[in-house]
C-alpha cells in the first residue's frame, strides 16, 4: 500500500444551529494514497466541496480528524496551516480566480512571490509549467485576452508552479465548453502521471471522473468508494 496523504475520519460538518441546522456531513472518512487521482462525486448540495474545503483547511468549523502528509491540521494554528496550504497544496476552482490586471506571467508567479519565495529560483519550473500547459505564447496576455480553457490553464499553471504535493480542485470544468473541459483533464492527467501529483477533484461529470483512477461518492452525508 502507497502512502497515506490525505486522511480524513469521523468529520461531521453542520451549516446553521438550532432548527435550521443542515447537516452535510455526518462521520464520513476517506484515504487517499500518494500519486493517486481520485474524483469525488455525489448528487448537487451533498457536500462534495465543503468537504474539500476541510481538507484544504479553507473551512475550519468541523469536528473529527483530518491528516494531510501526517499531520493533522484541526491542530494546527492559522500560521502553521497557511504555511502547508502555500507549499504542499495547490488550489484550483470552477472560478478562474486570476487578477486581472495581471498579466499570465504575473498571475502564475504572483503565490511564489506573495510566499517571499525568490521567483529566480522557480524560473526552470516556471519555463516546464510554460511547456506543460501550452502557455509559452501567451505570457504577456491579460486575462480578458483568453478563452475560458486558457484562463483555467493559467490557474492550473499557478497551483502547481510551487511543486505541491496535493492538487485539490473543485469542479475545474465547470465553467468549460466539453471540448476545452477535456483538455484540462487531460492536462490532470498528465500532471499525476508525469510528475506524480496527487489530485482530488470534485465533479458532477462522469466524463471527467473517468480520467482519474479512483471514485468516490458522497452519498447520504458518508463517503462510498
Amino acid at each position: 500500500m502507497n502512502e497515506i496523504v490525505i486522511y480524513a475520519r469521523n468529520l461531521h460538518k453542520t451549516f446553521g444551529k438550532g432548527e435550521t441546522a443542515q447537516v452535510v456531513l455526518d462521520g464520513a472518512e476517506i484515504s487517499i494514497e500518494k500519486g493517486s487521482f481520485v474524483s469525488l462525486m455525489g448528487e448537487s448540495g451533498s457536500g462534495k466541496s465543503t468537504l474539500l474545503y476541510l481538507i484544504g483547511g479553507l473551512d475550519r468549523d468541523f469536528t473529527g480528524e483530518i491528516y494531510v502528509g501526517g499531520k493533522n491540521i484541526a491542530d494546527l494554528d492559522d500560521n502553521k496551516l497557511s504555511e502547508i496550504r502555500c507549499r504542499s497544496m495547490g488550489f484550483v476552482f470552477q472560478f478562474y480566480n486570476l487578477a486581472a490586471n495581471l498579466t499570465v506571467e504575473d498571475n502564475i508567479l504572483l503565490p511564489i512571490e506573495m510566499s517571499g519565495r525568490k521567483i529566480a529560483a522557480y524560473r526552470t519550473k516556471y519555463e516546464e509549467i510554460l511547456d506543460i500547459t501550452g502557455l509559452r505564447n501567451k505570457v504577456k496576455s491579460y486575462p480578458a485576452q483568453l478563452s475560458g480553457g486558457q484562463q483555467q490553464r493559467v490557474a492550473i499553471a499557478r497551483a502547481v508552479l510551487g511543486e505541491p504535493d496535493i492538487i485539490l480542485a473543485d469542479e475545474p470544468t465547470g465553467n468549460l465548453d466539453a471540448a476545452s473541459g477535456a483538455e484540462i483533464m487531460q492536462l490532470f492527467k498528465r500532471l499525476n502521471q508525469e510528475k506524480g501529483v496527487t489530485i482530488l477533484q470534485v465533479t458532477h461529470s462522469a466524463e471527467c471522473a473517468s480520467y482519474s483512477n479512483r471514485i468516490v461518492t458522497l452519498k447520504d452525508r458518508v463517503i462510498v468508494g
